[in-house]
């Protein structure tokens, strides 16, 4: 390859005489003020922005509704009705047939959850977008800011503003509960801000999971209701919950193993690879549905709660689509699985509680007298 080359001699030039001429006409210069006027107009726009991109009120309200991803809120609901149910039916008497619950008190428990749940939510996303986590992946989270829809700083100023409401919520119901439940709360609040800022990256994210979706919650429901005094059963019945949201997150970790391992995050599912996270995945679910069996089979005890084991076509399906998949679309399938048959199974646990409360009072029910 050779490069095209020309002599000095024919390279364009100006005259000397040029430049001489130009020197002795000496050309008049103007100078015009540059000052900006008190009138300042912008010409129309040559080309006009399509409506689409101009969003409306109900286009941002989906779109913060897909961020905040509540589909996820069962998580935390379920535990509350749970520990809500049990302190409603350990009220129920002969005497109190319809025992006594505090409609308040529920309201602004629900509420404080919800807030809690969103904002970590949203700082969660805020702090996989610093550490470069989920970036590119379309099934992991809500998207609000890897899609571009909101800024990130915006992001996390709304997470922590919703943060706090559910902080001071939950400080007033734990001013009505006692030094205890207002422990309770404040361990509730760390570990939604620290689970989404590190703890989650640290193989913590399972045993935070399990404590707050289970006992954490549930306790402080019951307590918000009905005060201090505890039975054991209300800690064994919040333990199931705690499993199965365990298994959701377990399986939503097992969806995102190769980008978390890409982005430095450690999750257990990370660290111990896919065939030891099914196994996982399994124990989980199967040590759930053992404590009902564990708690419903004995004389005398609940036998309605075992109306929970109507999910095992749902748990089955769940558990072969893990064993089976390799895809992060089938894991996400799974995780969808998994929060559905929490769901069903938490519904079918209070029924079968709240059945098993009415059906001893039954004979002390007033009934209408016939008249003849």
């Amino acid at each position: 390859m050779t490069a095209n080359f020309v002599q000095a001699e024919e390279v364009p030039t100006i005259p000397i005489a040029s430049l001489q001429t130009i020197a002795r006409l000496q050309p008049e210069i103007s100078v015009y003020s540059i000052a900006s006027t008190h009138v300042i107009s912008a010409p129309s726009s040559l080309v006009a922005q399509p409506t689409e991109y101009r969003r409306s009120l109900k286009e941002w309200v989906q779109i913060w509704f897909s961020g905040i991803r509540l589909s996820y809120l069962p998580l935390s609901l379920m535990p509350v009705l749970l520990g809500s149910v049990l302190a409603w039916t350990s009220t129920i008497t002969p005497k109190n047939i319809f025992g006594s619950f505090q409609i308040t008190h529920f309201l602004g428990a629900v509420m404080s959850v919800f807030l809690l749940q969103v904002g970590a939510h949203l700082v969660n996303d805020y702090y996989d977008f610093l550490h470069g986590v989920d970036v590119g992946n379309t099934l992991g989270p809500g998207g609000l800011i890897q899609q571009g829809y909101i800024k990130p700083k915006r992001v996390l100023e709304v997470g922590l503003l919703l943060l706090g409401l559910g902080t001071a919520i939950g400080m007033v119901l734990a001013m009505k509960g006692g030094i205890l439940l207002s422990i309770i709360s404040l361990i509730g609040v760390l570990c939604a801000f620290f689970y989404s800022y590190s703890l989650s990256s640290k193989v913590l994210g399972e045993a935070i999971a399990f404590f707050i979706f289970g006992p954490i919650l549930t306790i402080g429901a019951y307590i918000v209701q009905v005060g201090l005094h505890i039975p054991t059963n209300v800690f064994i019945y919040s333990l199931p919950i705690g499993l199965l949201a365990v298994a959701t997150l377990h399986a939503n970790n097992m969806r995102d193993i190769e980008t978390d391992e890409l982005a430095g995050k450690y999750t257990f599912a990370t660290i111990v690879g896919l065939p030891v996270s099914r196994a996982l995945y399994l124990l989980l679910i199967l040590v759930a549905y053992g404590i009902i069996l564990f708690l419903g089979i004995p004389p005398k005890a609940p036998h309605l709660i075992l109306l929970t084991f109507w999910t095992l076509p749902t748990l089955m399906i769940a558990i072969t689509s893990a064993m089976r998949t390799n895809a992060p679309t089938g894991f996400h399938l799974v995780m969808s699985l998994t929060l559905k048959l929490e769901v069903l199974f938490s519904i079918l646990l209070m029924i079968g509680l709240i059945v098993a409360a009415i059906i001893p009072i039954l004979p002390y029910l007033p009934l209408p007298i016939p008249k003849f």
